[in-house]
Parts: structure tokens; C-alpha cells; sequence
């Protein structure tokens, strides 16, 4: 007889890409992109309805960031719920609040008011999907191709669902009205019984509740060439489990330089993006651009994001330089966005815009799968949840500035100013945070087996 020692967060790192895994990413996917796209429609509301419901700058920038408040409380709130209770339950809750309200704002909201009491609600819903799935994804994805795994399900998903909002700015509105974007967006109804059917659990959460035969049957699922030692194996319940408050865990010494830096690094970010995507086909607009263009400047933002992000996460998963990356990327997207105070011509909005989706978007996709490394198993979820938590106070305040910015000075100039030296200063927070690291060697289980 013989035995060996098997942990169980190694064979997650070390497992190949499986069928199982891209089937799970494909669900996260989808997931993120009525994320996406419900995050980002309202921007193509705006034109619709300033003039019927007599809204100024400031009001206009107001119905973008109520859905956005809604978020905020999802996210902070979700995280202790996923890490208590679990990954599956937490996300099928949230696509369930964002299917049922998404479809009410098509119904009810025809005024300013019920427009953002119900944007709102349906935030409460978005908060969930995003930070989770990007916990979710993070906790099944093979260490050496961690980011561009995660980019492929969540943030493809993410930015294909704000290019479908664009989409569906530009060719439906017209003729359908601006309600035609949420009844699209109801369609979220459809994958609630294929997640029902098919989301397990996440492992890492199994592990922390000793869930063994859950534990066997993934584990097999994901590496289906040692099902036989899976089969056998004896496993222990999880070392360590924090008590109390999960969020002040999070503001521990071991932590809390890390916290801090990814806080203040993901407001500034939120605050880019947000501020930036809620007005882009606005301001385009009046700088002379076609109606049908200006529209599809924020689908061209976010396939960039896509593309900048991917390309972001192959760099980190290939040198490991993280932080410098991402800083790099910060200030690279901040100078795009200040070069549109300067310039203003057809191919500058173009480029200039294609580069803020890129490196803006694209470095924030790659914060939040660093953030779900930065952190240990038991307290990943809040970790990510209070990150995008917090940078929903960015984003909040993002279009709210943008619109009370241009009201007072008649101009998006001081808008882009302040958009791209946020983005400049992102880059530089973000090198004050920790290394990502693995997790450390009291937290992972040991599985034995005989044979």
C-alpha cells in the first residue's frame, strides 16, 4: 500500500483545458453578456428621451448612473452571500432579478422617475453577474492561462454585450423606439433554465464546506484522466474559514496595501469607463459626427476592450508583470483620451476612442482576474464583489460628472480632461498593490489516496 498526497487547488492550476472547461466558460459567457449589454443601454436612451422628459446634462447623467447605484449594492452585497452560501445559488439569484426587471423597464418605465427606480432594481441584479463570474471562471481556470481563459469567457461576453447594445442603438431604435433595447435584453429568461440544468458548484467552494462526493465528481469532470484517483479519494474539510465580517477581512494586514491600491485603482477605472461609454455617442454627436456613427463609436469600444484585454492577459499569463502591465495599459488609454481634447477630426475620434476601449476596458477586465488571485479561496468572492463594488462609486459618478462638466462649461473638453488624468492616475495606484500570489500552502487540502 501506498499513498499520496493530491491538492486539490494544484489539480485545479495544473489540469488541462477541458471540454468541461470551455462548457463553463461558455455559460459565463452569456452570462456577462446581458451583463454587458444591459450595463450599457442606457447610453443609447439618452438621445430618445432628454427632450420628452425635459432632462438637463446633469438628469441625463443621472439615468445612466441609477442603474449603476443598483449595482453597487449588488456587488458589495453578493460576495458575502458567495462566499457563505455559495457560487451557484448567488448567480442564478442575480440573472433572475436582472431577467425580471430588465423586462419590467420595457413595460412601465415611461417617465425619468420610474426609468431609474427600475434601472436601479435591475442593478441590484447586474451587481451579482460580473464580479461573480469573474470568481467563478478565475476558480476553475488553469493557472498558467488563468487571464486569457477568464478574458475568452467572461470578458468576450462582457464587451460582445455592450457591442450588441451598440448594435442594437443603431438599428432598432430608430424605428422600434428605445424600449426595443430591453425587450432584447429579456431574452436573459432563455439561459435561466440552461444554468439550472448545467452550473455546478464552484470546486474551491466545495472544498471550504467539505463537500466530498461534489468535490469527486467535478475533479473528474475537469480532469477526466484520474477519475479513477478521484474515485478513491479520502478528503479532508478545509483548514482554515474566516468568522465574522468577510470585508473587514479584507483590510487585514495581509491584505490591506493590496485592498487599498485595487480600490482606489478600480473607482478611477469605473469612473473612466463609465463616464466615458455613458456619453460617448452624445458627444460624438456634437462633434459633428452622423447620428449612426456616433452610435457605433460605443460598440467600437467595446470590441477593442475585448481585444486590449486579451491581449493584456496573454502578456501577464507569459512574464507575470501584472501590475506593471496594467499601469502601463492605464496610461497608455489616458493619453488617447486627453489627445480628443486637441484634436477633433473623423479618423482622431476614431482612433482615440478604439485606444480608450483598449487600454481603459481592456486593463479593467485584467484588474478584476488579478484581484481574484490577490486573495484566498474564502474570501475571493467579497474580494471581487467590494472591488467592483467600490469602483461602482467610479462609474456612478462617472456620467454624473461628465453631464454636470459639459452643462456648466457647454463643451465635453473639461469632460476628457478629467476622464483621461483619472486614467493616468489609475496607472500609477495600481503599481502600490501586492504581487498576485497563489494560495497559500495552510489553505489548501489534502487529498489522500491509497493504492
Amino acid at each position: 500500500m501506498s499513498s499520496q498526497a493530491i491538492d486539490v487547488h494544484a489539480e485545479l492550476e495544473d489540469a488541462k483545458l477541458s471540454s468541461f472547461h470551455w462548457r463553463l466558460g461558455a455559460i459565463m459567457g452569456l452570462l456577462t453578456l446581458f451583463d454587458g449589454y444591459d450595463t450599457f443601454n442606457p447610453a443609447y436612451v439618452i438621445h430618445y428621451v432628454a427632450g420628452p422628459w425635459g432632462l438637463k446634462a446633469g438628469q441625463a447623467g443621472l439615468l445612466i448612473s441609477s442603474g449603476l447605484v443598483g449595482f453597487l449594492l449588488g456587488a458589495a452585497l453578493h460576495g458575502v452571500a458567495a462566499d457563505r452560501f455559495g457560487r451557484r445559488g448567488t448567480l442564478l439569484a442575480g440573472l433572475w432579478i436582472t431577467s425580471v426587471f430588465t423586462l419590467l423597464t420595457a413595460l412601465l418605465a415611461n417617465s425619468f422617475a420610474s426609468f431609474c427606480v427600475l434601472r436601479l432594481l435591475t442593478g441590484m441584479g447586474l451587481g451579482v453577474l460580473l464580479p461573480l463570474a469573474t470568481t467563478y471562471i478565475n476558480e476553475l481556470a488553469p493557472r498558467r492561462v488563468a487571464n486569457t481563459f477568464s478574458l475568452w469567457g467572461v470578458a468576450l461576453g462582457w464587451a460582445g454585450g455592450g457591442t450588441l447594445a451598440g448594435v442594437v442603438g443603431v438599428f432598432a431604435t430608430p424605428s422600434l423606439g428605445w424600449q426595443s433595447l430591453y425587450w432584447i435584453g429579456s431574452f436573459s429568461f432563455v439561459l435561466l433554465p440552461v444554468m439550472h440544468l448545467m452550473l455546478p458548484e464552484s470546486p474551491k467552494f466545495l472544498v471550504l464546506k467539505g463537500r466530498t462526493a461534489e468535490i469527486r465528481d467535478m475533479l473528474s469532470k475537469l480532469r477526466p484522466e484520474r477519475a479513477d484517483i478521484y474515485a478513491t479519494a479520502t478528503i479532508a474539510a478545509a483548514d482554515r474559514q474566516v468568522s465574522g465580517n468577510l470585508i473587514l477581512e479584507l483590510l487585514q494586514p495581509r491584505y490591506r496595501r493590496t485592498t487599498i491600491a485595487i480600490w482606489v485603482t478600480a473607482f478611477l477605472s469605473l469612473f473612466c469607463i463609465f463616464g466615458l461609454s455613458g456619453w460617448i455617442p452624445t458627444v460624438m454627436i456634437q462633434r459633428g459626427e452622423t447620428f449612426a456613427t456616433s452610435f457605433g463609436f460605443g460598440a467600437l469600444m467595446q470590441i477593442m476592450s475585448f481585444v486590449g484585454g486579451l491581449v493584456l492577459g496573454h502578456l501577464v499569463d507569459r512574464f507575470g508583470r501584472s501590475r506593471g502591465l496594467l499601469g502601463l495599459w492605464w496610461g497608455i488609454g489616458g493619453c488617447a483620451v486627453l489627445t480628443l481634447v486637441f484634436l477633433n477630426d473623423h479618423l482622431v475620434n476614431v482612433t482615440c476612442v478604439a485606444a480608450a476601449g483598449f487600454f481603459v476596458i481592456g486593463a479593467q477586465f485584467v484588474l478584476n482576474n488579478f484581484t481574484a488571485t490577490a486573495y484566498d479561496t474564502n474570501v475571493r468572492a467579497t474580494a471581487v464583489g467590494m472591488e467592483l463594488g467600490v469602483g461602482r462609486v467610479g462609474a456612478i459618478l462617472g456620467p454624473f460628472v461628465a453631464g454636470a462638466l459639459q452643462q456648466s462649461y457647454q463643451s465635453a473638453l473639461p469632460m476628457f480632461i478629467s476622464i483621461g488624468c483619472a486614467a493616468l492616475v489609475a496607472g500609477s495606484v495600481i503599481l502600490f498593490a501586492n504581487r498576485a500570489s497563489a494560495e497559500t500552502t495552510t489553505e489548501r487540502l489534502a487529498v489522500s489516496t491509497a493504492g
